[in-house]
């Protein structure tokens, strides 16, 4: 019996197989395998989830070795990755061809089609996530089956599996769709919290990027603003907040410490009473609470499952230490995201069941008919996809 835990130690799982993919065939070989012998099946990327999305399948799948732009369209401006590669490992490979992911989260050493499988983002009230940019996939099947969908081809699949959470296949390569390679300049510094809140409608609007941690029992919140650049970059980098230089060279940064998540996505307009209803359940009730509060932006897209779902979103992230507590913690910040229609980040901390998910996404009922249509045995379920299935 095989072990696996995810990044930070706190979920953990012992299937009665990790197998490690090196090709296409041999991805559409275990799928059809498993599919025969009523075995679940499920991907792993980097394990960064803190949902339980991997947990307890009966064969654990590692895509890693799937990596590398597989080629490009410099015309259109796409590039076929393996659905294996490190989101780190992209950008300087789509540089060398002149190409750029419009953008990514603050961390990079997440899978693409993890990054995906869960509507991964950066901020930026103009830029959606990482899911959108999904213009085509090869996906090894159930039966053992390789099918490529794009708008064009096999379009239903397409859209549903932009944001699949593993559910749909083997998802061996993605075409990506990019941008010219571009440079960008990073400032940041630190304010009051409601001076930041009285004048961010206007930093949201002249900033590509803007983003915030609020620091529990102060009243300092740590702000950045990233915008292109036509300057040329600055080596050696400089600290976070301080870097001019290439896309992938600013975006990411170093996070280290051990932790959980809790994020949802609210209406853009409901972002600053949230955060303050947030602030006030630190301030009053988790005294004891240090972990940072993020809050960050999101447009508007057309993913069925994602959590921009056709409106403008505001995201805002609590964390607290893997060694400490936080279900109490993360049950009262979830009742307040509720409050103000939040939709939890598919690949971070709830508590909600499938009815729940199911008033907050439109798209619910028919996500799920497709997935089913290309995996009537369910091997690619374990027992929290299988919780929250209508």
């Amino acid at each position: 019996m095989a072990n696996w835990q995810n990044w930070s130690g706190r979920l953990s799982s012992k299937p009665d197989q990790l197998s490690f993919i090196y090709s296409e065939d041999q991805a559409a070989a275990l799928a059809k395998a498993s599919t025969q012998a009523g075995k679940s099946l499920r991907a792993v990327g980097a394990g960064h989830s803190h949902k339980e999305l991997v947990v307890d399948g009966d064969i654990i799948a590692d895509l890693q070795a799937l990596s590398g732009v597989l080629s490009v369209d410099t015309d259109q401006g796409t590039a076929w990755v393996g659905g294996g590669s490190k989101i780190h490992t992209l950008g300087p490979a789509l540089h060398r061809h002149g190409l750029a992911l419009a953008n990514q989260g603050d961390i990079d050493q997440q899978s693409i089609s993890g990054a995906t499988a869960t509507g991964t983002h950066g901020t930026g009230a103009t830029l959606q996530n990482l899911s959108t940019r999904v213009t085509g996939a090869r996906i090894a099947l159930a039966n053992g089956d390789v099918v490529e969908c794009s708008a064009q081809q096999n379009s239903e699949l397409w859209q549903a599996s932009r944001l699949h959470l593993g559910a749909f296949g083997l998802i061996t390569a993605l075409q990506l769709d990019c941008l010219p390679s571009y440079r960008l300049q990073e400032r940041s510094w630190t304010l009051p919290l409601g001076d930041l809140l009285a004048d961010l409608n206007d930093l949201i609007a002249n900033n590509r990027h803007c983003e915030f941690f609020w620091y529990p029992q102060t009243d300092s919140a740590n702000l950045k603003v990233i915008n292109p650049t036509d300057a040329p970059a600055q080596y050696p980098l400089g600290g976070e907040g301080e870097r001019c230089a290439w896309n992938f060279e600013v975006l990411p940064n170093h996070r280290p410490h051990l932790h959980t998540e809790m994020e949802y996505s609210v209406p853009a307009d409901q972002g600053p009473p949230c955060m303050q209803a947030i602030q006030s359940l630190l301030n009053n009730t988790f005294t004891d609470v240090r972990w940072p509060v993020e809050y960050r932006t999101l447009a508007a897209d057309d993913v069925w499952l994602s959590t921009a779902y056709q409106r403008d979103t505001v995201t805002i992230s609590v964390h607290q230490d893997v060694n400490l507590p936080d279900a109490d913690y993360y049950r009262a910040c979830e009742e307040i995201f509720l409050d103000f229609d939040g939709r939890p980040h598919w690949g971070k901390a709830n508590f909600l069941s499938g009815d729940q998910l199911a008033k907050q996404h439109a798209k619910w009922a028919d996500w799920w008919r497709v997935r089913d249509s290309v995996d009537p045995e369910e091997t690619f379920l374990n027992p929290y996809m299988k919780a929250i299935r209508p």
